[in-house]
This record gives structure tokens, C-alpha cells and sequence, in this order.
């Protein structure tokens, strides 16, 4: 038998090197990258996805390219040049232009673009009639001064020097920059630059995006999937390695820069990956369209943009590798566990060979050993349900760790004992089906993914990812479920964080126009429904551009986390504050009895902000003008119901402010006036 055994393991090792003989080598596909900047840390990990070979195994052979003032990174990608390139947030104004660009990842999930200016430029305001250094994708800057009320036409853009010497050196007045790069060489050659941030005004974007065209999607859909898995990849291990990238870009890209500027570049450039709180690459579409909303509020593209085939969908292509690992993680549980049957079989018919017998149990002995420490020392709790008694005929010792219970508590109960009430119900109607769709042999192999809340010992809950598949039991002929459970409370922690922040003003912390909008809509129908009013207000802090311009945008900051606790505190719990931008507020009254009402809560408000504020060592006085409009009275929707508000508040200012002015009907003539 020994030998018998020898002569088929010979057999099928002849057969596996044959198929490898059998595989050709498979030629790289060569594709390039367009940077938008010079070779520095900005693009580190597409240099340690090519320096590890991530590109190499995922069959390319990449040519970085890095960029010159005259190169446009969207028109190299457009043209067939590259394949792939590097833009910012103007990707979204190349795609409403007609440019069928794809963004595919998020590199940087805030961006790092500022203004640097000489120092004789105080205020933003100063830059009217002077030289401006702009370069190509900064079109959030352009926003920014937009939004401040600069007049675009009042300065003078001149191309980009792409050096800090442009400003040192008095070519301009003022140049574009990222906090990462320009600072470092104004410190050194302490010249006393102006910093004005685009986050000053609210205006918040991503950074470097990682993208493609539509043509290169559509004709080579898997190479697009695995040039951004490897760049990705590549990302992660620069984070981790960032020394060793450092002197890889010192040796192989740019041995012009020292040590110490690619230090201060990583310093600056690594906390914009936000990777503790996010996956690198992540792209929130809501922040995509708050973003267009910024870019169509200003003017620079339409506000019917649509977001059809912008962004690309990586979920279902990069969670693939992830499910066939388990796949066959499961089928390697399920063969193993064939070849302690296969093996106890032989056992039975082998007993009048004492020798056969004792090889054959050390060989399951073994067998059992390498299992047991794969399944017992792993995180994740590994177990194996009967579909009809609902009982777990195996779990792993990790279960202990995860929830409290030993495993042989949790095989003493139910299913219903290891979920919480409402979530035990959902599940067992599911498995039911789950067990039909098996049976009917439709879809044998399909994996079964569940995010549920599970209790622990101590009456805490958990959440947790169950990903099983459905098995016949050879010997008992019952249908079981394998599984495998993780906590996954981390992910969901920040999903609901990302979730919050995209609902959210990060300063104040009030709800942002995107929320402040679907409660809007809720507050409407409910008094369609029921009858009633809900009053809109308005509100523009008066004297507020003086406290940025004299003490700073800090200052100011603080002065808005203020405004917004004593507005707080003015309305009742079902109503809204929220912050739409700068010093711009809108409250939601969920409900009101008539304008007397609402004027009262106005006013309640109005003097809450005339009072002084404690601030930077001194008082502060400012004041509000508020405009009130009431539905259904003053607007049959949410957008007539706004811009009647909105007309009524810039009367407030221009007849005195520091006032409650409710909307009448002959404003919308002096608004037009």
C-alpha cells in the first residue's frame, strides 16, 4: 500500500510540474503614468509600487513620467500618451467640459493647495492687479478666490514657475503651492511668506486623484483594476517604509533633493492619506458632489453635472480577490476535512494491518495537528452550523475572544442565543433560503456575506461579518453551514464616522447643506401630511470679515465653533442648525404656530450672538442679520421656501442689520432691483 501510495504521489507530482512546464511567459503590458509635479515624496507609492515589483506581478511594465509647467496631465491621458495619470479635484471640470476622464482613486483625501504670497500682500483682497503663479489643476484655488469675492479678471495668472524661487525672487506676487513643498525652501531662505488656505472658506477638496480615460476602461477593464490595486498597494508600503522610499527617490528619481526636504515632504504629505481612518484610495461620492456643488455655486461648471461613469466602482473588483481567497479558504477547510474521511475510510478497511494501521493514524494525527493550529490560533472564529436544528456543531476557541462564551457554551445553544433578537429572526428566515437556493443547485458554490450585531458575555454587542458556504455532510447526508465570523466594529466605526463627516461641517460640527436639505424635505411632508407651518431662517454673521482680516482665520474659526453652540441653544431639540459655508447659517424650525413664532426664536438668537464673545484675550462684538421665510405661506417648496428666506436676510443687511426681518411678498421686486 506504502508504495501504491508513493507511485500516485510521483504521478500527480509529474502531472502539476508538467502543468507548470505547460504556462508561457506572459509579456508585461507596458503602460505610463503621467505625474502632474517633478519627481518628489508626492508620488511615492507608484515609485515603491514599481521598485517591489507590485506592477510587475500584476503583469505591466510602467513608465512614470514626471511633468514639466507646460504638461497637462488630463490632455497626456486623453491623447493616448499615458494611460494613467495623476489630477486633482479640476478632473470633475474636465469631465463637465466633455473630457471622458475616470477618476479611480483617492490618494490624498484633503488637499494640499494653498497660496503663498509676498509680504506685502495682507489680505486676499491685495491680490487684485497683481501677478499670480498658477499652475494647471488648481482650479479649487480659483474657487477659493471666487468665493472670497476676488474678481478672477482683476489678476493677473502667469505660468507657474514650479519652484518656490518664483516668489522669492519677485516673479509674482503670489504663486500656488502645496503645504508639503514651498514651505520648506520659504524657511530655509527665511523669506516671511502669506499663507491663505482654500479650508478658510469651507472649501475642503481631495487632493491628488489617481485617474484614467474611458477609453482605457473600456478596452482593458482588468488592466485599469490592476494598475490601481498595485499603485494602491504601492502606497501602503511607502506609508510604512517612508525612510527607504526617501532614498529611493534620491537615488532613482531626484538626487536633487535632499534628505531633509523629502523628510518634510512625507511630514506633511503622509497625514493627508488619512490611512488610519479610511482605506487609501477611498472616494466618497457625496464629497465628489459637494465638491461639484462648490465648483456649479461658482459659476465653473453646470449644476446638472452628472456623475455617470466618473467615478469608478472598485468595490465588487477589489472585494473579488478577498472572496476567492475565501472561496478557496473554505474548499481547503472542506478537503481537509475530505481527507480525514478519505483517511479514517482506509482506517476501517485497512485493520488486518497492524502497520498500515499505525502509518495511517499518524498521518491523520498530523494532518489533524496542522489543522487544529491553523483554526485555533487565528483571530477569526471559525464554525460549522446544522442548517435544520440550528445548533453549531463546531466553533472555534477564537469565539472566546470575540464574545466571551467558550465554544462548548455556544454549541450548548442556539442560534438565537449568539444574535441579538431582531437580527436572529432576519437570519434564520435567511438561512432557510440560503438552504433552498443550495438544494436547487442553481448556484452551488456561492459564498453568503452578513454583517450582524452579536451579543457578548459581559451584554455588550459586536459587530461582526459572517461569510459562509453550504455543505452536504457525506456521512449524515444534512445540510451544514461553514463560516467564518470577524469583528469588524473598527470598519464600522469608521464608516460611521466617514458617514458623519459627510453629513457634517468639521469646524462647527452642525449638520452641513446636504443634511440640512433632507431634513427639509422630511419637516415639508410631514405638515403636508399634518398640517401645520415650518419656518426657514437665514442667517449672515455681520462684522465677521473684520475678525478674519485683523486676528486671523483661527480666531475666526473659534468665533464660529462659538456662534454655533449659543444658536444651539436658542432652538428646540427637533430643530436644525446647520452651516452652509463661511459665516453663513440656516436654522430649520421644524414647526411653527406663524412668523410670530419664528421672529421670537429669531430674536432669541439675534441677541444670544449681539452679546460679546470671549475670545483671543478679548471681548468680541458682532452681530447677525436674519431673514425668515414660512412654508407653505412664503414658498411651496424647499428652493422657493430658501430663496425667499435668503432675499428676506439680505434686506435685514441692507437696511441696518444687526435685525429679525420676516419676507414679504414686494421684496422679490427690490431683489431684483
Amino acid at each position: 500500500m506504502s508504495a501504491m501510495m508513493n507511485s500516485r504521489t510521483g504521478w500527480w507530482t509529474a502531472v502539476l510540474l508538467c502543468c507548470c512546464w505547460a504556462l508561457p511567459a506572459q509579456a508585461l503590458e507596458r503602460v505610463a503614468l503621467q505625474l502632474k509635479w517633478t519627481h518628489a515624496f508626492q508620488f511615492a507609492g507608484y515609485y515603491a509600487a514599481l521598485e517591489q515589483g507590485y506592477y510587475r506581478d500584476a503583469g505591466l511594465d510602467v513608465n512614470i513620467v514626471e511633468a514639466d509647467p507646460a504638461t497637462d496631465p488630463v490632455s497626456e491621458v486623453l491623447a493616448g500618451r499615458s494611460q494613467y495619470g495623476v489630477g486633482t479635484s479640476s478632473l470633475l471640470l474636465a469631465r463637465a467640459a466633455g473630457k471622458p476622464v475616470v477618476a479611480l482613486a483617492v490618494v490624498f483625501q484633503q488637499s494640499p493647495y494653498a497660496i503663498y504670497a509676498a509680504p506685502h500682500i495682507g489680505h486676499l483682497e491685495d491680490l487684485v492687479g497683481k501677478r499670480l503663479m498658477l499652475e494647471s489643476q488648481s482650479d479649487e484655488l480659483l474657487a477659493y478666490l471666487k468665493k472670497e469675492g476676488i474678481p478672477l479678471d482683476r489678476i493677473r495668472q502667469i505660468p507657474h514657475s514650479f519652484d518656490a524661487d518664483g516668489l522669492m525672487q519677485g516673479k509674482a506676487d503670489a504663486i500656488s503651492g502645496y503645504i508639503s513643498n514651498e514651505p520648506y525652501f520659504f524657511q530655509q531662505a527665511q523669506y516671511p511668506y502669506r499663507t491663505f488656505s482654500p479650508r478658510s472658506a469651507g472649501i475642503d477638496f481631495y487632493g491628488d486623484n489617481l485617474f484614467t480615460s474611458a477609453q482605457e476602461l473600456d478596452a482593458h477593464p482588468q488592466r485599469v483594476r490592476a494598475f490601481r490595486a498595485a499603485s494602491l498597494r504601492g502606497w501602503q508600503y511607502a506609508k510604512q517604509h517612508r525612510d527607504e522610499v526617501i532614498e529611493l527617490i534620491r537615488k532613482k528619481y531626484a538626487p536633487n533633493l535632499s534628505y531633509d526636504y523629502l523628510r518634510f515632504e512625507s511630514d506633511q504629505m503622509l497625514p493627508l492619506l488619512q490611512p488610519n481612518l479610511i482605506e487609501i484610495g477611498y472616494m466618497n461620492p457625496g464629497r465628489w458632489r459637494d465638491i461639484a456643488l462648490t465648483y456649479a455655486d461658482l459659476g465653473l461648471m453646470p449644476a446638472d453635472f452628472s456623475f455617470d461613469g466618473f467615478l469608478y466602482d472598485a468595490t465588487e473588483q477589489d472585494m473579488g480577490w478577498f472572496y476567492r481567497a475565501l472561496g478557496v479558504a473554505l474548499l481547503l477547510v472542506a478537503g481537509i476535512g475530505g481527507v480525514a474521511l478519505y483517511i479514517m475510510r482506509t482506517n476501517r478497511r485497512l485493520k488486518s494491518s497492524i502497520t498500515a494501521l499505525e502509518t495511517t493514524q499518524q498521518a491523520l494525527a498530523k494532518s489533524e495537528k496542522h489543522y487544529r493550529v491553523l483554526v485555533e490560533t487565528m483571530r477569526d472564529v471559525v464554525w460549522v452550523l446544522d442548517s435544520e436544528t440550528l445548533y453549531f456543531r463546531y466553533v472555534s476557541p477564537s469565539v472566546e475572544r470575540l464574545r466571551g462564551y467558550t465554544p462548548e457554551e455556544v454549541m450548548c445553544e442556539s442560534l438565537d442565543a449568539a444574535l441579538t433578537p431582531e437580527y436572529a429572526t432576519l437570519l434564520k428566515q435567511q438561512i432557510k433560503l440560503n438552504k433552498e437556493e443550495f438544494l436547487s443547485g442553481r448556484e452551488p458554490d456561492k459564498v453568503y456575506i452578513e454583517e450582524i450585531q452579536q451579543p457578548r458575555k459581559d451584554g455588550t454587542l459586536v459587530w461582526t461579518e459572517a461569510i459562509a458556504k453550504y455543505y452536504r455532510n457525506e456521512e449524515s447526508g444534512r445540510i451544514e453551514v461553514h463560516g467564518v465570523t470577524r469583528d469588524i466594529s473598527e470598519r464600522r466605526a469608521a464608516q460611521e464616522k466617514i458617514r458623519h463627516m459627510a453629513l457634517h461641517d468639521l469646524l462647527t460640527g452642525l449638520p452641513n447643506r446636504m443634511l440640512l436639505n433632507d431634513r427639509l424635505q422630511q419637516a415639508l411632508a410631514s405638515v403636508r401630511r399634518d398640517g401645520g407651518m415650518v419656518g426657514l431662517m437665514f442667517l449672515d454673521l455681520d462684522k465677521f470679515k473684520q475678525v478674519n482680516d485683523t486676528l486671523g482665520h483661527d480666531v475666526g474659526d473659534l468665533l464660529l465653533v462659538q456662534v454655533a453652540a449659543r444658536m444651539l441653544d436658542c432652538v428646540r431639540g427637533s430643530d436644525t442648525v446647520a452651516r452652509i459655508g463661511g459665516d453663513e447659517f440656516i436654522v430649520l424650525l421644524r414647526t411653527v404656530d406663524g412668523i410670530a413664532d419664528a421672529v421670537m426664536v429669531g430674536e432669541k438668537i439675534r441677541e444670544a450672538l449681539h452679546r460679546p464673545f470671549e475670545l483671543a484675550g478679548r471681548q468680541l462684538a458682532i452681530s447677525s442679520s436674519i431673514g425668515i421665510a414660512l412654508y407653505p405661506e412664503h414658498g411651496a417648496d424647499g428652493v422657493e421656501l430658501s430663496k425667499n428666506a435668503d432675499i428676506a436676510m439680505y434686506h435685514a443687511k441692507a437696511h441696518g442689520r444687526d435685525r429679525v426681518q420676516p419676507f414679504r411678498a414686494e421684496m422679490s421686486g427690490e431683489n431684483a432691483l
